[in-house]
């Protein structure tokens, strides 16, 4: 295929600029469309995060993927509906970049991926911490065994007081609060790491005891008390948990710790993961640093001149790649697969946090 990919976009929120960054700085991509239920908001979109593009606006997806003749689509919208626009984008022939959650359960997850087989499309999940600077080099440190055997994992995403508001509290939209939001990057980013074993077995635990907006005086820390477009459309509800943490058990014999929050009484964020092997240990924060024993010495190491992880980055990676798989057959190192298994994952923490005890997967 000598011409460019034909793109579109369907929702224009907050991480979509993030896609139509990628698209626009990807050389093999174009936006043709996008589409979103406000069409005021589509055309500042298309305004602010399209430059050199002049895409069609749609309010109806269906109709868009009917009418303009696509290669690829980013379904960034609200998680109750990856599975109903991927499927129908799928089944139009477009290949699917759908961001993270796949879906809100398993069982929509594994529809998702039938489709996409039966329809011979690439469907590829926003597992976007996979294109992060460090992931290679990490990578390479577990191949060349500088970790040992790798048999434990913590990972934290937290948040003091980072509630997005609007749909992201609520659960028949969001499917979940930051399990599902922030846990679903760390806890794949672990298993990407490791070589994707399989999970057997999740004990999990959930609390929804702080709400939000617990201190309105405030300056929201990293602007995430948002207003959103919708909420005169949209009575949002706030049900889901604040804070969410699992015990999960792979085939390989790594145990991974995952902790996530949205509101949390602590003293600043927290984003790490650690892998502890038994030659060394590593810390992942936006650089590694690692821990071991050389020449019968304790040893901190901070390799040097990695670039740090970057969001941006991150995104412009993940878009080149999705181009690179539709267009040149790439394998895609983020297929629907892993999505799947993921939601597995999400799937056994509620329902162990529900019933108070472990989930044999």
């Amino acid at each position: 295929m000598d011409r460019k990919l034909r793109c579109a976009i369907v929702g224009c929120g907050g991480i979509a600029r993030s896609h139509a960054n990628g698209y626009t700085v990807c050389p093999e991509t174009e936006i043709v469309a996008l589409c979103d239920l406000l069409p005021d908001k589509a055309e500042r979109f298309a305004t602010e995060h399209c430059p050199g593009a002049t895409p069609t606006i749609y309010t109806d997806y269906h109709e868009m993927f009917a009418k303009e003749e696509l290669d690829c689509v980013s379904v960034t919208v609200w998680n109750s509906e990856h599975a109903a626009i991927s499927i129908a984008a799928l089944k139009a022939g477009i290949n699917v970049l759908c961001e993270k959650p796949m879906a809100m359960t398993a069982a929509d997850a594994e529809e998702m991926l039938a489709v996409a087989k039966e329809n011979g499309k690439l469907l590829q999940i926003g597992f976007v911490r996979r294109y992060e600077n460090t992931t290679r080099h990490i990578q390479n440190l577990i191949s060349d065994g500088f970790l040992g055997d790798v048999y434990y994992a913590k990972a934290q995403y937290l948040r003091r007081n980072g509630c997005p508001g609007g749909w992201f509290a609520d659960k028949s939209f969001s499917g979940g609060g930051p399990l599902i939001d922030l846990g679903v990057h760390v806890i794949d980013l672990v298993r990407f790491l490791a070589g994707g074993p399989k999970p057997v077995s999740v004990y999990g635990y959930t609390f929804d005891n702080l709400g939000r907006n617990r201190a309105p005086r405030a300056i929201p820390e990293g602007g995430y008390r948002r207003d959103y477009e919708f909420g005169d459309r949209y009575d949002f509800k706030n049900d889901t948990e604040d804070f969410a943490g699992a015990i999960i058990r792979f085939d390989s014999g790594l145990v991974l710790q995952v902790e996530a929050s949205f509101n949390l009484n602590l003293k600043s964020p927290v984003g790490q993961v650690d892998l502890f092997g038994t030659k060394s240990a590593l810390q992942l924060t936006d650089h590694i640093e690692l821990f071991g024993v050389v020449n019968d010495y304790y040893m901190n190491m901070t390799p040097q001149e990695l670039p740090k992880n970057d969001f941006k980055t991150m995104f412009e990676k993940e878009i080149a790649h999705f181009a690179d798989c539709v267009k040149n057959g790439t394998e895609c190192i983020a297929p629907a697969e892993d999505g799947v298994t993921l939601m597995k994952i999400l799937d056994a923490v509620y329902e162990s946090a529900k019933i108070g005890h472990e989930v044999i997967l």
